[in-house]
């Protein structure tokens, strides 16, 4: 076990992270991103992006080499394959962050941008057949079900842009949805209705994923008006019925929504005194690599200054009175 001091850790390598680590970099403050996987988060689950200003057209993973590049030439300390146990703040106020390893990073202050893990449905074949059928990540695996019928999951914005993706490898698309309307916005619901190779089924859930000799072949969906459930052959099912936070990590109580997204004050500081939030896992009206990177500026920057208020002995204002309750 090695332990490290820091100014700032920055839990999380998606956007949020890798702009908060290039801001603490021109900061000049020690500062270390951890990330479990590669830099870039949801980016790399992203084929293209059409809505962050200055670039009307960008892959999802091409946006994430810009990022790490930008932060690591500006001073962010990215180390990938890193994942974080635990961060609990300890009796000198300061943060412990364990990992996996057994290693621990200490310091003043944390920045959770650890982002989301996608929803499961809960239903029988879901894990059996997770990798073999079932997927979360289009870009991921739609290159394995060319000329294939398969099924997306979903009416948000991910369902229905991912279905029209896949369409670019499946033979057909049945998109899948439990309401009779779609929460997506209005545009990426004309791309959708536009392409002929998908078919929407309205009002049904699935309720069993099945297959042979271990690989996906058909599910079990149910029409809730009429109460009636029938077999759709498949041999795949992309499911996108959101995603909950991933705060797991924290020790001890810290403010938050029904669903568990952190509360924060305007300067992204969490309820602890110390622990900011920025991106998805923070309460706020939309989820956007915009809104990621916004969130991530002023956390850094209120950083900084809670770190130069602590080091002159002034007083932090408290969190707790300046919680920001979200939509």
């Amino acid at each position: 076990m090695a332990v490290f001091d820091h100014e700032v850790v920055i839990i999380g390598a998606g956007p949020a992270g890798m702009c908060a680590g290039m801001y603490a970099g021109r900061s000049m403050l020690n500062a270390v991103v951890l990330e479990q996987g590669l830099p870039g988060g949801e980016l790399l689950n992203t084929e293209v992006i059409e809505d962050y200003i200055g670039f009307e057209h960008v892959l999802g993973s091409e946006l994430a080499e810009k990022f790490a590049a930008h932060a690591t030439k500006f001073g962010a300390d990215i180390r990938p394959f890193t994942r974080v146990e635990k961060v609990k703040k300890v009796d000198d106020g300061t943060f412990e962050t364990l990992l996996e390893s057994g290693d621990i990073h200490r310091s003043p202050a944390v920045i959770i941008t650890a982002g989301g893990t996608p929803i499961k449905l809960e239903v029988p074949g879901e894990f059996e057949y997770a990798g073999k059928g079932v997927s979360y990540c289009a870009i991921c695996d739609g290159a394995f079900f060319k000329g294939h019928t398969i099924i997306v999951v979903g009416g948000g914005d991910a369902a229905c842009e991912e279905a029209d993706f896949l369409t670019r490898y499946a033979a057909k698309v049945y998109l899948v949805h439990r309401r009779n309307e779609f929460r997506a916005s209005k545009i990426v619901q004309q791309r959708l209705f536009a392409n002929p190779k998908i078919e929407v089924i309205w009002d049904t859930v699935i309720e069993e994923i099945a297959g042979v000799d271990g690989l996906m072949t058909h599910a079990r969906i149910k029409h809730l008006p009429t109460n009636t459930s029938r077999e759709m052959e498949a041999t795949g099912i992309f499911i996108f019925v959101g995603f909950k936070p991933n705060t797991g990590v924290i020790e001890g109580h810290v403010e938050h929504d029904a669903a568990g997204y952190l509360l924060t004050d305007a300067n992204m500081q969490t309820s602890i005194p110390g622990l900011f939030a920025a991106g998805d896992v923070r309460v706020q009206l939309t989820r956007q690599v915009t809104t990621a990177v916004g969130d991530a500026t002023t956390a850094a920057i209120a950083v900084e200054k809670f770190l130069t208020a602590r080091k002159n002995g002034h007083p932090a204002p408290d969190p707790v009175q300046m919680l920001v309750r979200g939509a």
